[in-house]
């Protein structure tokens, strides 16, 4: 199973709502097939989109294609979330939240529903301050002890809050959170200008210092925009509309032409040629294959350098 450098992850968010499970196992298959071996999930997966007002579904998907494809396990390594799943169906403030308690049993039902005895990487969704940092360290770090999770991240973190958190650990002698998810992609919002997703965190400097400083793995979200780099009907949010995001589509559209690829592998290029592993949501087979052929599109610091100077 080969890990090394910058990956791409397979996004399965809609996995058992907006896709069927046989797209799913289809889209898993093929994944798969071309070398991927990140699955990026999460227990409040798709509560939004599900009848029943409750996450799981995802999970569910994943555990039915493990359990479908004897020895798949060993050619994948999965990450999900707690921290959002609802305790009461359709009601979004009721979620779990991140207290040891809540972190032991949303752990439990997940295993249960992965069909698996441990998950590769276990994130805290999003912040909890209600609930005391030392408790969801102390849960996390007693989860790696017994070999539950084999290692931690924080998603939707603030910087500060995860060197804390680390802090804590280091001073319990527990696993530090080693892994950072939050939204990054190649044209980014007006400065200072609240984005409509008010869950998301963005990417920002501090966080790369961060993380380039501790060697903890950077994971992006919305890497793709939900299609908006080529798809007409799906125009940028508009956030996005802003100078800076049309001189970088226009350097995007050159570097793509330069290295005959689509602007969607470029974009994937440009994030892994920073260091960071971006996630992408599949819907349908053909999507697979392109992200996953934007690792051999090799930038150059050149293409950055021109990718920020358009900014």
């Amino acid at each position: 199973m080969n890990t090394t450098g910058p990956q791409i992850i397979l996004g399965t968010m809609d996995f058992g709502t907006r896709v069927d499970p046989d797209r799913a196992f289809a889209i898993l298959d093929s994944f798969v097939a071309g070398g991927g071996v990140w699955l990026d999930t999460a227990n409040c997966y798709s509560f939004w989109n599900d009848p029943r007002g409750l996450g799981g579904a995802s999970e569910r998907v994943i555990g039915a294609w493990l359990k479908a494809r004897p020895g798949a396990r060993d050619s994948v390594r999965i990450a999900t979330k707690v921290r959002h799943n609802p305790l009461v169906p359709h009601s979004p403030e009721t979620a779990e939240g991140l207290s040891a308690r809540a972190i032991h049993a949303g752990v439990e039902e997940s295993l249960g529903r992965l069909g698996v005895d441990h998950i590769d990487v276990l994130w805290a969704h999003a912040e909890h301050r209600a609930v005391p940092l030392e408790e969801t360290v102390g849960a996390f770090g007693e989860l790696v002890a017994k070999g539950t999770a084999l290692r931690v991240g924080a998603a939707n973190h603030a910087a500060w809050r995860v060197e804390r958190a680390r802090s804590l650990a280091r001073e319990r002698s527990l696993e530090p959170w080693t892994y950072l998810q939050l939204r990054h992609s190649l044209v980014q919002p007006r400065p200072l200008t609240p984005i409509a997703e008010s869950g998301h965190r963005m990417l920002t400097d501090e966080d790369l210092d961060l993380a380039r400083s501790e060697g903890l793995a950077v994971w992006s979200y919305s890497s793709l925009m939900w299609g908006s780099y080529v798809r007409p009907d799906k125009p940028l949010p508009s956030t996005y509309d802003h100078p800076g995001t049309t001189r970088v589509l226009a350097v995007l559209d050159d570097v793509a032409e330069e290295f005959s690829a689509t602007r969607n592998q470029v974009v994937l290029a440009s994030l892994m040629r920073q260091g960071i592993d971006p996630i992408v949501g599949a819907s349908r087979v053909e999507q697979v294959g392109e992200a996953l052929a934007a690792r051999r599109v090799r930038l150059g610091d050149e293409h950055l350098a021109r990718f920020a100077e358009a900014r």
